[in-house]
């Protein structure tokens, strides 16, 4: 028998599994407690409250760094729908990574980051004039059409010049959560191949408008790398004619739990570099820049929330958070890999559902979790793998405040979001 396998009965501490589902540099203390950039966890909790959000400023980055070293040539555009925070944007704009975004909102995020709006992108499936306002109000250089409509409203708006892309689905089935699949017919994003050439002349019609490439994303968490290179091949055999660019969207998968691998950034550069070139030799056009947009593979991994327990049922253990502050359970059906920080404990582990305080009884956040038996009220929970669409997505549901984001580094922690609080809430209720 194994070590690994010998401690959980034992009672002994976990050691943390391999794999990168932790931040970089992440370890356990011999009284229990989980040191990320050099920084106590359960010092974070205590300080900041729970559920708090701990991002690893240096794993971010390096994360960035990964991305470019793989595709010099490519342009590397962080999805900010992913960690709207200002201090995220600055890092990726510091680390080289341009920006795409999808609101007003977002736009003013990147605004006040400092990232220029000659290295922002703007997408989503139905924009509003207030959208398009903010974005040419930036000076954002490059927008993607996602539907004849939209053609029309942009070139009403927009100075002479603006370069624009059409989102097209590709047709590649990337296999995964069918809410998260977005390269294929039947779903709300793109518009359909047989429509292309009307928009690319609607495009054309407007003097203000100059279409420089072509769109695509295919779903989140993708894991196959294949499902790139097939896309690559579909979307060239798309041009309408030479065009100097060509996005491929994001979507790179992360680890959620242990066993799940990392993404294959290499694999990935390998296999679409070779791609396109054949492609474009095969049709006789130039080979278009190529922009990629990870968002998850970025920062899912450099990201955990903390969450201190309420109560304690077999087989329970409720947190003081939950769906608001993480809804991908409930929407997508994704499950965590929570452990118990702060003490060391000699109890038995027990196969245990991690649930929130929320009135949903889809208010889960991990099933057959091995926790120590002797958890209780006060104790504090560590879940990784939160870095990406978690802040981005919290709620107020049942009227809970919005929990706060932290970075830390080399020891050193930084509020970047402050929690939220009730009189927040109120401020907006105008009786």
């Amino acid at each position: 028998m194994t070590l690994a396998e010998i401690l959980p009965s034992l009672g002994a501490l976990d050691p943390l599994p391999r794999g990168g589902l932790w931040p970089e540099g992440t370890r356990v203390g011999p009284d229990g407690d989980l040191l990320v950039g050099g920084v106590s966890m359960s010092g974070v909790a205590a300080r900041f409250g729970t559920p708090c959000h701990v991002l690893d400023e240096p794993h971010a980055r390096a994360r960035a760094r990964e991305f470019r070293a793989a595709l010099p040539e490519a342009e590397v555009l962080f999805a900010g729908k992913s960690s709207p925070v200002r201090a995220v944007y600055r890092w990726m704009a510091e680390e080289g990574l341009s920006l795409d975004v999808c609101s007003a909102g977002e736009v003013e995020v990147a605004r006040a980051a400092g990232v220029p709006g000659a290295r922002v992108l703007l997408h989503g499936n139905a924009k509003t004039d207030d959208d398009l306002k903010a974005a040419l109000a930036h000076g954002v250089r490059r927008i993607v059409v996602d539907s004849p409509a939209e053609v029309d409203a942009l070139g009403a708006l927009c100075p002479a010049g603006q370069e624009v892309l059409i989102r097209v689905i590709p047709g590649v089935d990337a296999r995964t959560h069918r809410a998260i699949t977005t390269g294929v017919s039947g779903q709300k994003f793109g518009v359909a191949p047989e429509a292309l050439p009307a928009v690319v002349d609607r495009i054309a019609a407007h003097p203000n408008l100059r279409l420089v490439g072509l769109h695509c994303h295919i779903g989140s968490q993708v894991g196959r790398v294949a499902a790139y290179e097939e896309a690559v091949r579909r979307m060239v055999s798309l041009f309408p004619g030479p065009l100097t660019t060509l996005d491929l969207g994001g979507g790179f998968a992360a680890p959620y739990r242990p066993g799940e691998s990392t993404f294959d950034i290499t694999g990935l550069a390998n296999r679409v570099r070779i791609a396109l070139r054949q492609e474009c030799a095969a049709r006789r056009l130039p080979v278009p820049n190529l922009l990629i947009e990870p968002g998850r593979a970025v920062v899912a991994n450099a990201g955990l929330t903390l969450y201190r327990v309420v109560a304690v049922k077999p087989g329970f253990v409720a947190v003081d958070g939950g769906m608001s502050d993480n809804p991908r359970p409930s929407l997508y059906g994704a499950r965590y890999a929570p452990r118990l920080i702060g003490r060391a404990s000699g109890a038995r582990r027990v196969p245990t559902a991690v649930v929130g305080r929320h009135c949903e009884a889809g208010d889960l956040i991990a099933e057959d979790v091995a926790l120590p038996q002797d958890v209780h009220p006060g104790d504090v929970l560590a879940v990784p793998a939160t870095g990406a669409y978690h802040y981005a997505m919290a709620s107020n549901y049942n009227m809970t405040p919005r929990a706060a984001v932290v970075s830390v580094r080399d020891g050193h922690t930084d509020l970047r979001v402050r929690r939220e609080t009730v009189s927040d809430l109120l401020r907006r209720d105008l009786g």
